[in-house]
């Protein structure tokens, strides 16, 4: 199976196998509230936020930082994908990430016992996107890891010493992607437990970052264990989201929480809880 046909494939599955309608709306399995889900969301928006500023706070490498890298340095694991570049493999991987974005939550109405809850739905959706964006702009703010096509002679010049090129860790595309598959086989999976159709819904949702994986891997933007964590993250934060929010899993709670800790800086935050 090439890429585009995975992607084919994940945006087929849920609307031939969707069963049939039903008389009565069918049970939500979350519960959500307002009063606890908005805060939430909202935090999360302003970490992605902070995030971001770290980002474009970031600088760029010197020509003589560029001379000075070797790929040698690279651990073994990561040091096949050094000095790749390839346009078309960065817009496979934008044609796979940004459409999925849509495509996924989307399909979720075409599905009889989700359509009747759709935006509770898509309420959730956009809190596991936020959770995986603050994840991946305050990783990429705070960490200078250099992406494997400086390492090669391919790459644009004007990118080669870009603040761009320092934001390998983690993999954004690769993240959101792995959040947005992951988010519509989990509320699938609620909403139609006994579906047959489970094992080729996940099967998808697997395979599709897998694919952005790859062509991000190709085009020079991401190592393999930048992608390994981007798909890790992204596959959580679409099944966490959800399962705290299952109606028979007990209430959740965020609440403010400041202190110091043993080195004598202080700090402050949320701690989310659920009663399981």
């Amino acid at each position: 199976m090439n890429h585009t046909s995975a992607l084919f494939f994940a945006g087929t599955l849920l609307t031939t196998l969707a069963p049939a309608a039903q008389a009565q709306q069918a049970p939500s399995p979350y519960r959500t509230r307002f009063a606890v889900d908005f805060p939430i969301t909202a935090a999360l928006g302003v970490g992605a936020g902070t995030g971001l500023y770290l980002i474009q706070q970031k600088h760029g490498l010197s020509e003589a930082e560029l001379a000075a890298l070797d790929k040698n340095d690279i651990p073994k694991f990561d040091r096949w994908v050094a000095g790749k570049y390839s346009d078309n493999a960065q817009l496979a991987s934008d044609l796979l990430c940004y459409p999925t974005l849509l495509i996924a939550p989307g399909l979720l109405a075409l599905n009889d016992n989700v359509r009747g809850r759709y935006g509770q739905v898509l309420g959730l959706y956009v809190q596991t996107l936020a959770l995986s964006d603050a994840a991946f702009t305050l990783s990429a703010g705070n960490v200078y890891r250099y992406r494997p096509f400086v390492y090669g002679p391919e790459g644009p010049a004007n990118k080669r010493g870009s603040k761009i090129a320092t934001n390998s860790f983690f993999a954004g595309h690769t993240g959101h992607t792995a959040a947005a598959t992951f988010f519509a086989a989990k509320v699938f999976h609620d909403f139609n437990p006994d579906s047959p159709a489970q094992p080729y819904v996940w099967t998808a949702a697997a395979l599709v970052p897998a694919a952005v994986a790859y062509n991000r891997m190709q085009a020079g933007k991401h190592f393999l264990s930048d992608n390994i964590v981007g798909y890790s993250v992204g596959a959580l934060s679409g099944i966490l989201v959800p399962q705290l929010h299952k109606a028979k899993g007990g209430s959740m709670s965020m609440v403010p929480v400041q202190g110091v800790n043993v080195n004598g800086f202080s700090y402050s935050g949320f701690r989310l809880s659920k009663q399981l």
